[in-house]
């Protein structure tokens, strides 16, 4: 038997999607009921200074977030390469960042396979130009991760995803580690809507 939303399975209340690019991160959000996922900011990375990293959090605070799922890339095979590695090492210092913001919010990853040729997509069948995607389609790939896993999570009566822990030396002040883009990442050629 399905556990309902309010028996503490997974937590009720805004969540935030996370769509992990090389040179910028989408945000998405969804109401406290888990019903719709929205497209929310797009943020440059920056893989020296993590200052994208800090504005997920800061907005996380200012949301009351309790949830934060960020997008892992695999390929149709259900392999993780280079962009899968990059996109776990950013939800382990996402979760440093949070834990040294004393925020208890826990950072889940998520399959999500083609998240963003499928944001390309939409945006061009609502008839956005090609030339414009580029401003929107991160925050619209977040988007469809979130819904994804908000979906599941209704369905399945149950949390989803794989919990990040944050790595043990990020407890201590200013010792959160740095993330270096990954190289060498390689196209997605993988189906999304697969879990975790």
């Amino acid at each position: 038997m399905a556990a309902s939303t309010n028996s503490g399975v997974y937590p009720r209340g805004i969540k935030l999607g996370v769509d992990v690019g090389t040179v910028r991160v989408g945000l998405a959000i969804c109401d406290p009921d888990g019903i719709l996922a929205t497209p929310f900011k797009t943020v440059s990375r920056n893989a020296k200074k993590n200052t994208d990293v800090r504005v997920i959090v800061k907005h996380a605070l200012e949301l009351s977030a309790v949830q934060i799922f960020v997008g892992l890339p695999r390929t149709m095979k259900g392999e993780e390469r280079a962009s899968a590695q990059m996109a776990t090492d950013y939800a382990e210092l996402l979760a440093s960042e949070l834990l040294l913001a004393g925020l208890d919010i826990p950072v889940a990853l998520i399959d999500e396979r083609l998240s963003t040729v499928t944001a390309h997509r939409n945006l061009h069948e609502a008839g956005m130009s090609s030339k414009n995607h580029r401003k929107v389609v991160d925050q619209v790939a977040a988007a469809g991760i979130l819904q994804q896993a908000i979906d599941m999570q209704k369905a399945r009566g149950t949390d989803v995803g794989r919990r990040v822990q944050a790595p043990a030396q990020s407890a201590k002040p200013g010792s959160a580690p740095t993330l270096q883009a990954a190289s060498g990442s390689e196209p997605d050629s993988s189906t999304r809507g697969l879990q975790l």
